[in-house]
C-alpha cells in the first residue's frame, strides 16, 4: 500500500485510511520484542478477568438470573468492563489480532511465521494472565463477601453446556465481532466513541453468550475451580473450539473481506 493510502482525515477516516492504520499497527506489533508481547498479553489476560468477576457479582446481588431481561442487560454491560480495560489500555488481546495481525500477511508485508509468533506469544500471555487472575480472586473470594461461588458455576455452565459444533460456530461469531471492533476502534476519532464501541460490540457478545476464548477462559476456569459440574475436559473443549472459531471469525469475516473490498476500490 502506498503512503497516500494511509493518510488520515481530520473529520472522517475512509476505508483505506482504516486499513492503513491497522496495517501499520499490525506490523508494529509483529516487530516488538518477545518479552514485550508476552507481558502485554499477560496484562490483558489479567485485566479482562474483571468482566467475568463483575458478572458473578451481578448474579449474586440480582434477584433475577439468566433469562431475566434486566439481569441479562446488566451482565452484558459489566462483561464489557474487562474489554474496556484491555482495549483502551492498549494491551494485547489475541482476538483483536485475529484481524489486526492477519492484514500484514494478506498484504504480503509479513510472513505466516511472524503471524504465528505474534499469536503464540499474545495467546500464551492472555491464558496465563487469566489463570493468575482466577487463582487470585478464588483466594480472596471468601473475604470479598459479594460473590456467591455458585454464580461462577452458573456462568461457566452457560458456556460449556453446548455441543461442540455450537462452540465452534459461536466462536466464529465472537471472533467476527472482535475483528469488527478492531476495525471500528481504528476508525473512531475520540475516546468516548471508542468506549461506546467497546460497550456495544462486547456487550453483544455477552448478551448472546458467545464463546470468547480469552474472557471465556476466565469464566470457565472459575467454574472449574469452584464446581465439580465443570470438568477439565469441558474446559479444554471450550478453549480449543472457541480459540479456533475466534481465529476463523476474525481472519475470514473481517480481515479477508475488509481487505478485499478496500483494495478493490473502496473509498
Amino acid at each position: 500500500m502506498s503512503d497516500s493510502e494511509t493518510g488520515g482525515s481530520t473529520e472522517q477516516m475512509t476505508s483505506r485510511n482504516i486499513l492503513g492504520s491497522l496495517l501499520k499497527s499490525g506490523l508494529h506489533e509483529m516487530n516488538r520484542e518477545r518479552s514485550g508481547l508476552l507481558l502485554s498479553g499477560l496484562s490483558a489476560g489479567l485485566d479482562i478477568g474483571f468482566g467475568p468477576l463483575m458478572m458473578a457479582v451481578v448474579l449474586t446481588l440480582s434477584p433475577g438470573t439468566f433469562g431475566d431481561l434486566t439481569t441479562e442487560l446488566l451482565l452484558a454491560s459489566v462483561y464489557s468492563v474487562g474489554f474496556m480495560f484491555v482495549i483502551l489500555g492498549r494491551s494485547e488481546l489475541f482476538t483483536e489480532h485475529t484481524t489486526l495481525a492477519v492484514i500484514p500477511v494478506i498484504d504480503r508485508q509479513a510472513s505466516v511465521r511472524q503471524l504465528g509468533r505474534l499469536w503464540g506469544l499474545v495467546y500464551a500471555g492472555n491464558i496465563v494472565g487469566g489463570l493468575l487472575f482466577t487463582l487470585l480472586v478464588t483466594l480472596l473470594m471468601p473475604e470479598l463477601g459479594v460473590v456467591d461461588p455458585t454464580s461462577f458455576e452458573t456462568i461457566a455452565l452457560k458456556l460449556v453446556d453446548h455441543d461442540l459444533l455450537w462452540l465452534f460456530v459461536g466462536g466464529v461469531f465472537a471472533g467476527w465481532l472482535m475483528g469488527l471492533l478492531a476495525w471500528l476502534v481504528a476508525a473512531a476519532q475520540d475516546t468516548t466513541a471508542r468506549i461506546l464501541l467497546v460497550l456495544i460490540v462486547t456487550g453483544t457478545i455477552g448478551l448472546l453468550h458467545l464463546p470468547h476464548s480469552i474472557a471465556g477462559n476466565v469464566e470457565v476456569l472459575f467454574g472449574l475451580i469452584v464446581s465439580s459440574a465443570i470438568t477439565p475436559m469441558d474446559y479444554v473443549a471450550f478453549l480449543a473450539l472457541a480459540t479456533v472459531g475466534n481465529a476463523v471469525g476474525g481472519a475470514v469475516f473481517v480481515a479477508l473481506l475488509k481487505y478485499g473490498h478496500v483494495v478493490r476500490g473502496a473509498d
